[in-house]
């Protein structure tokens, strides 16, 4: 008897650590299925089967007009120049990731007050699924707030901006945003850049200061190649710096130039705002032309597996006036040899 009692113990507990073993398994796989979800990266082409499935933002709409329906009759895709047959389409109301940079660095600094007032409307012009983060820079970027939806929380942290002393280091501060800050954003949110500034960087010819390490050109050529929208708001400060700084009037042209690049590379217009009041008009375009994301699939005329780059166009049809955006394209699948 004590020989089957020790018996039956030992299946008992062979049978309930099988049970721990497995429910830990399932635990483990569990976590590890959320965990792959949460890294999921922002704006990626999914290609399920022969399905490559675009993710694209259209830009320009009128923020005071109703929101047009569009169709796939509306898309033209092209993959290495090669019209395709888009086979899926839908739109939804996707969430963003939004960055307000903000430049507190000579006479901006004058309209701190402005600044406060102007990100707070931005705040409250953004949608309820929008998470936003909050960036100034000087001579180098300081990060308020990570990206939150408490918009309570964000209205308080913006009260806390205080002025800031300093060169301008404009081009350092949109890398550091592209490298550390947009890659925290998971799931299926993209991201964009809102950034309110004169676009001068003391790097930029004649302009007193060492300015940023990172060229315009590495930025210019990061900024294409990222699935992040940059929403340029220019700040006229160039009188007064022309007259207090001394920096040269050839330095403004050449940052407006500048500006200006990079809105045409993001499909995006670049605004200019001389008043507090300029700002409303430019956040209601910005959450108008973040609002709805298009869905596009088809399966790619391009058949072979080769593991190459294939180049993906979206241009829209007899629309002029609006501009879709979407990654730039994606590596075949390389067929495994067996």
């Amino acid at each position: 008897m004590l020989t089957a009692t020790t018996q039956s113990r030992a299946a008992n507990v062979v049978t309930m650590q099988t049970k721990r073993t497995l429910l830990s398994t399932a635990l483990v796989a569990l976590l590890l299925a959320n965990i792959a979800a949460g890294q999921d990266p922002i704006e990626t082409i999914r290609i399920d089967s022969d399905l490559v499935d675009l993710k694209v933002s259209v830009l320009g709409f009128d923020p005071k007009a109703p929101l047009p329906l569009l169709d796939p009759r509306d898309f033209l895709v092209l993959e290495d120049g090669i019209p395709q047959e888009i086979s899926f389409f839908a739109a939804a109301d996707t969430p963003f990731d939004l960055v307000l940079l903000l430049d507190l660095s000579g006479s901006n600094s004058k309209n701190l007050k402005m600044i406060r007032n102007s990100a707070k409307r931005f705040v409250d012009a953004a949608r309820d699924i929008d998470r936003i983060a909050l960036v100034t820079f000087t001579d180098q970027p300081a990060l308020y707030s990570p990206f939150s939806l408490d918009r309570r929380k964000l209205k308080k942290t913006i009260d806390e901006i205080d002025e800031a002393v300093g060169g301008t280091n404009f081009w350092d501060s949109m890398d550091y945003v592209l490298n550390d800050l947009i890659p925290a954003g998971t799931g299926p949110r993209r991201s964009a850049i809102v950034v309110m500034t004169d676009g001068i960087d003391n790097a930029l010819p004649e302009v007193p200061g060492t300015g940023s390490r990172v060229t315009f050109e590495r930025l210019i050529n990061k900024i294409r190649n990222s699935e992040t929208l940059v929403f340029p708001i220019y700040l006229d400060t160039e009188e007064e710096n022309v007259k207090r700084y001394h920096v040269p009037r050839a330095a403004y042209a050449q940052a407006r130039a500048q500006l200006s690049q990079i809105s045409v590379v993001c499909g995006t217009p670049m605004y200019q705002a001389r008043q507090l009041s300029d700002l409303d008009a430019v956040y209601a375009q910005v959450v108008r032309d973040l609002s709805t994301v298009y869905s596009i699939g088809y399966r790619p005329t391009n058949k072979t597996l080769d593991g190459k780059w294939r180049s993906v166009e979206v241009h829209l049809i007899k629309r002029s006036d609006l501009f879709a955006r979407t990654k730039r394209g994606y590596y075949a699948k390389l067929l495994e040899k067996s």
